[in-house]
């Protein structure tokens, strides 16, 4: 009998937050959660109130990014924070198909076309080890599952390791991240990178250049939040 599996299931019984009988976010957590619903048509970071609907943030317009779009539904923010370091950190897998489901439900109202291949940001070896596990990886397979779409590990891959990104602005992220990632192979014409956050957005310009410049025409980045500019420094 593996006792992981069941207490697994009685975790996931109740609400993550509140704690209350049910199979995923009770109804009232579920309305609660900040989601990003006035956002970026590019980069989906929050708009100010006053900004138009569909319109692109003020960097956006100043210089266009490499990927073609962000789909971020959540705002990284209390508490989605926190369902997603309980998922990275505390071994939490039940956590990642909540949240793969929370991204997948605005997928699903997504009217764009669906890339060919679903690609999680890949992580180097010593992070592997020290977490046990790509969280990436975990939100791609379920989101792959539930859409139907091919998914790989092997495509897209680290070249060397990065210093951590936590606490740095956009420019030192970006110069942090410059030529870390490489293609194994040419990946198709439309693909889309599996992440839980985009924050600065400095990793997915990245791997978008780098995806471009491997034969890729759209690169789409699908995360489950989107870190607001006042939280990003």
């Amino acid at each position: 009998m593996n006792i992981w599996s069941i207490f697994d299931h009685l975790l996931a019984c109740r609400c993550p937050l509140c704690r209350a009988h049910s199979p995923a976010l009770c109804a009232a957590c579920a309305r609660a959660l900040p989601h990003n619903a006035h956002a970026c048509t590019r980069c989906a970071l929050p708009l100010p109130t006053g900004a138009p609907v569909d319109a692109l943030c003020v960097d956006c317009q100043r210089r266009a990014p490499p990927f073609d779009r962000v789909l971020a539904p959540l705002l990284y923010r209390s508490p989605v924070d926190d369902l997603i370091a309980r998922f990275k950190y505390h071994d939490r897998l039940d956590l990642g198909r909540l949240l793969s489901g929370l991204l997948c439900e605005s997928l699903q109202a997504d009217r764009e076309p669906r890339p060919q291949l679903l690609l999680p940001v890949p992580m180097d070896a010593q992070g592997l080890r020290r977490r046990g596990f790509n969280q990436a990886a975990e939100l791609a397979r379920q989101v792959a599952a539930m859409l139907d779409i091919q998914w790989s590990t092997t495509l897209l891959q680290r070249a060397r390791h990065v210093s951590h990104q936590r606490g740095l602005g956009r420019r030192a992220r970006q110069r942090n991240l410059r030529g870390a990632f490489h293609c194994s192979t040419p990946p198709p014409p439309h693909v889309a990178v599996i992440d839980d956050v985009v924050t600065t957005g400095a990793t997915a310009a990245e791997i978008a250049v780098t995806l471009k410049r491997a034969g890729a025409e759209r690169v789409d980045i699908w995360a489950v939040a989107r870190t607001p500019a006042t939280q990003q420094d």
